[in-house]
């Protein structure tokens, strides 16, 4: 339903939580009034106990339509965005067949999400061996930016860039002006680790070293310093980078890096074998490197947090037997990274404010959408409800994601976010509608 206007005892303006009303006008904010305000119209009153904060600005995540929509679909993944109080997604770019590193697979893209979408969505296009012509159209046509990736990346149709066609890539991201966003691995050291099959989740950690993620952002600042290009490092799990990343921002690189909820929640020691659930590339790591990252993310090393939402079925998670070599890897958080996040910042003494600029300004800004990830007149009127007087109990089975597979699966937070709202458009949680979300271009 379309409301008129939302109220709140506390709702996030200019980075500090203050009682407001703030009026809605044709899915934007019109203006942010003194709480008791006397709105017009359908008024979205929250509880006392609730947070209005920006809609999340998801820019990592694997919807994978079309092509291999059984592991999540634009439906399946956009109505999870929804009602973990993600209002803005920005599309991978592999793991759907095509993928879109062509005009064509872009328009393929888009030609699944037609009339699916729950919330708004972009798309990134990919850099891939033998594409560098296509980069240039698929920037005039909208995309974000370029994923690119220096090891394999699991699917055949998306392979990785050598180390000379990386540096070809940024010339041509340079030149454009546009971005290019990298899995930082770097296959030799990989190749050099050791990847017996395995159950054991401390084998698995072994099989992706810290210096496979140290090397290859090495090799992408390296790359930035030599061609001007902008990059972004994704799903960082490695502190031993981060002097390296602290180093090049002190230089004046342009160089932006995120990490991701399962990294900040999770600690290796603490994770069973056999429970591919929890397998990501790269890994998630022991708790002192987890408490680093934390660290950084305070002193602004680590701009974004992301969910990195890499969903597959169970035959792919479960392939194996419980062989973490061979299962696939992804974690499924979508839905519940915003209440995960927020929890454990809380027992850190993080404010929910901080969180918020980590998950939707800082997002935001990151791809150009500007008009996303704050409440501010003018902006499009993206609002999450969080609320602390509602516990959230995760069971994978009552995610909306398409396969019921989680890491967070069990865990109960003091929190949740209870209602999201998208352009003005407030969702029913116990009757979504799809076909109001938006396909987003590049501004």
């Amino acid at each position: 339903m379309r409301v008129d206007a939302v109220q709140a005892r506390r709702v996030l303006v200019d980075d500090a939580f203050v009682p407001a009303t703030i009026t809605l006008h044709r899915g934007t904010v019109a203006s942010i009034e003194p709480f008791e305000h006397d709105a017009e119209g359908l008024v979205l009153r929250a509880p006392d106990s609730a947070y209005v904060v920006p809609g999340i600005v998801d820019t990592h995540v694997h919807i994978n339509e079309p092509g291999r929509t059984e592991w999540e679909g634009f439906v399946s993944a956009t109505e999870a965005a929804a009602l973990g109080g993600a209002t803005t997604l920005v599309d991978m770019p592999l793991n759907s067949i095509p993928p879109t590193t062509t005009l064509a697979g872009l328009r393929a893209k888009q030609a699944a999400a037609s009339g699916e979408l729950m919330v708004d969505v972009g798309f990134w296009g990919g850099a891939v061996p033998g594409n560098l012509g296509d980069l240039e159209p698929l920037w005039e046509a909208g995309v974000f930016g370029y994923k690119c990736f220096l090891s394999p990346s699991g699917v055949d149709e998306f392979p990785p860039l050598a180390p000379d066609e990386f540096l070809l890539a940024l010339k041509e991201v340079a030149r454009l002006d546009a971005l290019m966003i990298v899995h930082a691995e770097d296959a030799a050291v990989l190749d050099a680790a050791p990847a017996a099959p395995s159950r054991s989740y401390r084998d698995f950690v072994r099989s992706r070293p810290d210096g496979a993620e140290v090397a290859a952002i090495t090799q992408v600042l390296d790359g930035a310093r030599e061609t001007g290009a902008r990059v972004h490092v994704l799903h960082l799990s490695s502190a031993r980078a981060l002097d390296a990343i602290a180093a090049a921002r002190d230089e004046g690189l342009p160089v932006t890096v995120e990490t991701c909820p399962h990294y900040l929640c999770f600690a290796a020691e603490t994770i069973p074998d056999a429970a591919p659930q929890f397998k990501c590339c790269p890994p998630i790591r022991d708790s002192g490197n987890r408490e680093e990252l934390w660290s950084a993310l305070r002193a602004g090393i680590i701009d974004a947090v992301v969910s990195d939402h890499s969903p597959a079925t169970a035959a792919e998670k479960q392939k194996g037997d419980g062989d973490l070599q061979q299962a696939w890897g992804g974690v499924s958080g979508l839905q519940v990274g915003f209440s995960a996040v927020a929890q454990e910042a809380r027992r850190r003494g993080i404010g929910l404010a901080q969180v918020s600029r980590w998950m939707s300004r800082n997002t935001a800004d990151l791809v150009g959408l500007t008009r996303k990830g704050r409440i501010a007149p003018g902006a499009d009127a993206d609002l999450a409800i969080y609320d602390t007087g509602v516990d959230f109990r995760i069971e994978a089975t009552r995610l909306a994601h398409r396969n019921p597979i989680s890491a967070y699966d069990g865990l109960r937070y003091g929190g949740r976010i209870t209602r999201s709202v998208v352009r003005g458009n407030a969702i029913d949680v116990e009757r979504p509608d799809h076909g109001w979300g938006q396909q987003l271009l590049r501004p």
